[in-house]
């Protein structure tokens, strides 16, 4: 393994062990990220919504991750959180392609994609089912997400 492919181990190593600390050691300090459920977030944000997720699952979240590849300058992973919703209860598994690209041997933009149709099936039900698909539902979540995200950092 390259330094590049080490590092996205550590990163989802540590994120499988609850570790927000670690996960965050692993990110450049102008760090970006984004995925459907959150948008872009960027620099503090991106620790803050890691260690907000983990302290929310409670320890009932289990990570798996696999196909890390790396270049000097960017890389994949597949990765899958399987956890309960914590609004809904309801349980997800939720199967994610994670891009990187790297600067001064940290990750510097992080990029989840996922199936937020597949995912809001999971995490709302019937009216995930029904609604997911549309960019209403879409910005919804985003909206409540980014809500309990800005509520996080404010508590701390």
């Amino acid at each position: 393994m390259n330094a590049n492919e080490v590092l996205i181990t550590k990163f989802y190593t540590a994120f499988a062990n609850g570790d927000a600390k670690t996960m965050s050691e692993c990110y450049h300090s102008k760090v970006q990220f984004s995925d459907p459920a959150f948008g872009l977030l960027k620099e503090d944000q991106v620790s803050k919504m890691w260690e907000m997720l983990l302290l929310k699952s409670k320890g009932n979240i289990k990570i798996e991750f696999s196909d890390i590849k790396a270049d000097d300058f960017s890389g994949t992973a597949k990765w899958v959180a399987a956890y309960n919703f914590s609004k809904t209860n309801r349980n997800v598994i939720n199967k994610i392609k994670a891009e990187f690209a790297f600067q001064d041997g940290l990750i510097i933009k992080h990029t989840d994609h996922f199936d937020v149709w597949s995912w809001s099936g999971q995490a709302f039900g019937p009216a995930g089912y029904l609604l997911g698909w549309t960019s209403f539902f879409q910005n919804k979540i985003r909206e409540q997400a980014l809500l309990s995200l800005k509520k996080f950092q404010e508590s701390k």
